[in-house]
């Protein structure tokens, strides 16, 4: 049977840089042949809260389902990513944001990272038809850095820590452009039914607007599926 998440074939994808860094990111847009069946499915999962920073609820998708995805497109973050294999399947979720500002403790007010491997990927497929969010990335001022590998850790973690002495905490609220502490280098905008593609190890966050309020109903919520991959 045919993954729900099988790679349209009339998907158009693109590669571009962002940052300092010179990161690449891989656009597809038109990911999906029938992006609103998927919503649905969604619809007919159970959601809960798996992990402690991921500010909403999940549901997990089995690899068979999930790779359909990426697996047209291997060679492709191969070569794009500089990758000594073809990726593989880590985990992936169907995710709601569903915390308000309020909610969020101080570790999700901050850009972050997945790993500090080069190897990570994150896949970012965008099912909220609002097209309200995003997702931004960032350097952090003290260090330069626009990624954090394990040569880079102990630096970033000694810095953000030395940064939040002097400034404080970011108020309540989910980060939306420069900061004291991060500047944002690269926005995608979360176009419905767009896959984006990038390091794990790279500074990123939602791009949440101001007001916003969660939902944990997948046909009006923000809803994304996340497949990580190494």
């Amino acid at each position: 049977m045919t993954s729900p998440l099988s790679l349209s074939p009339e998907a158009a994808i693109r590669t571009e840089l962002f940052g300092a860094e010179r990161q690449p990111i891989v656009i597809v847009d038109h990911a999906l042949a029938d992006p609103a069946m998927v919503v649905q499915i969604a619809a007919q999962h159970e959601f809960r809260r798996i992990g402690p920073h991921y500010p909403g609820v999940r549901a997990a998708v089995s690899e068979r389902v999930a790779m359909a995805l990426v697996q047209p497109v291997t060679a492709m973050l191969e070569s794009t990513f500089g990758l000594a294999r073809s990726p593989r399947f880590l985990e992936c979720y169907l995710s709601l944001l569903t915390l308000s500002s309020a909610e969020l403790t101080p570790i999700q007010r901050f850009p972050h990272f997945d790993g500090v491997e080069d190897s990570r990927l994150a896949v970012l497929l965008y099912l909220d038809a609002s097209e309200a969010t995003g997702t931004g990335f960032y350097r952090q001022r003290a260090t330069g850095f626009e990624s954090v590998d394990a040569g880079r850790f102990d630096a970033y973690r000694t810095s953000l820590e030395s940064e939040v002495a002097v400034h404080g905490l970011p108020d309540a609220g989910y980060v939306g452009g420069d900061s004291a502490l991060f500047e944002r280098v690269y926005r995608i905008a979360g176009c419905f039914n767009r896959m984006v593609i990038y390091r794990g190890n790279v500074l990123h966050c939602a791009d949440i607007p101001q007001g916003f309020t969660g939902s944990d109903q997948a046909g009006t919520g923000r809803l994304t599926l996340n497949l990580f991959l190494h």
